[in-house]
C-alpha cells in the first residue's frame, strides 16, 4: 500500500483496529435535520470522542474550526434530496482535488444496489476510486438503501457491501442487521455500521453496536442517534467504550446513565 493512503487509513482507524465516525452530513439531502440546524454547535462537545468527521465540503469550511478538528471523511455524492422523485440518482458532486485542498483522510460516496440508478452509482464508486488511489486518498463506501429500510437484511446488505469492496472501497459503511456475521464474514475491507432514524431506547442502540463488533464490524459512523440524543456526549462516550474499550451494552448503558447524570446536576 503507498504510504500516502496507509497513513490516511491510519489516521481513521486507530491502533487497536477500531473506529468511531461522527457524521454530520445529513443536510445534503435532508436539509436542516432535527439537532443539526447549527451543525459547527451539534459537533463542537462531540469532537473530542470521535476518531474522524464525516461532513461537506460545506459545513466543513462554514462550520468546523480548521485548529480543533479530527481527521475528515469528505461526503463527495449527492444532487437529490427527500422531495425530489428518487434518492438513488446521485452524482460525484466534489472532485479530488478539493479533498485535497480540505486536507481530508478519505471521501465518501452512496451506492444504491438493487435501484433504477444501480450502474450509475457504482460507475461513479469506481471511478471516484480511481481517482483516489492516485492521490493516495481511501474510499468510503455507503450502501445506501434510501427509503427502502427492507432491504436492510443480511443477503442484500452482503452483497452491496462485497460489490463495493470489489470495485475497490477501502471501507464500507453498511447497516446492522440479524446475522450481521454473514455481511462481514463476506467483505473484504473493514466495515464500520450505519445507525439510521433514532431509535426508542439507548440500549438498542448499544445492543445493535456490541453484536456488529462481536460480528467482524471495525466500528460505527453514527449519527442521529448520537447528536439527537437528548444528552449527546454521555451517548457517544458510552459508544466509545462499546468500541474501543470492549463494554457491554449493560456497561454502555451505566456510563450514559452517569454521565446523563452528571449533566443533569450541572
Amino acid at each position: 500500500m503507498d504510504w500516502g493512503m496507509d497513513n490516511r487509513l491510519a489516521q481513521l482507524i486507530q491502533p487497536d483496529g477500531h473506529a468511531l465516525f461522527l457524521p454530520i452530513d445529513h443536510g445534503y439531502f435532508q436539509g436542516p435535520t432535527r439537532k443539526l440546524e447549527q451543525p459547527g454547535n451539534t459537533v463542537k462537545p462531540l469532537l473530542p470522542y470521535a476518531d474522524a468527521l464525516f461532513v461537506t465540503r460545506g459545513v466543513l469550511r462554514a462550520c468546523i474550526d480548521a485548529k480543533r478538528t479530527k481527521p475528515v471523511i469528505l461526503r463527495v455524492s449527492g444532487g437529490t434530496s427527500m422531495v425530489g422523485k428518487d434518492l438513488a440518482n446521485e452524482g460525484i458532486t466534489t472532485s479530488m482535488e478539493e479533498a485535497v485542498r480540505l486536507n481530508a483522510s478519505a471521501v465518501g460516496i452512496s451506492v444504491f444496489v438493487g435501484t433504477d440508478y444501480e450502474k450509475e452509482s457504482l460507475l461513479n464508486l469506481s471511478k471516484l476510486v480511481n481517482e483516489g488511489e492516485r492521490y493516495g486518498i481511501p474510499v468510503m463506501a455507503v450502501t445506501a438503501v434510501g427509503r427502502e429500510l427492507e432491504k436492510r437484511d443480511a443477503r442484500y446488505l452482503g452483497l452491496a457491501s462485497r460489490i463495493a469492496a470489489e470495485l475497490g472501497a477501502r471501507v464500507v459503511k453498511t447497516y446492522w442487521c440479524e446475522d450481521f456475521d454473514r455481511v462481514t464474514r463476506g467483505c473484504p475491507v473493514p466495515v464500520v455500521m450505519a445507525g439510521g432514524p433514532q431509535v426508542d431506547t439507548e440500549l438498542e442502540v448499544f445492543n445493535f453496536v456490541h453484536d456488529g463488533m462481536e460480528k467482524g464490524a471495525i466500528g460505527v459512523n453514527l449519527g442521529r442517534n448520537v447528536w439527537q440524543n437528548d444528552y449527546p456526549v454521555a451517548m457517544i462516550k458510552a459508544m466509545r467504550a462499546i468500541i474501543h474499550q470492549k463494554a457491554t451494552p449493560e456497561k454502555a448503558q451505566e456510563i450514559y446513565e452517569v454521565e446523563r447524570r452528571a449533566k443533569y446536576n450541572e
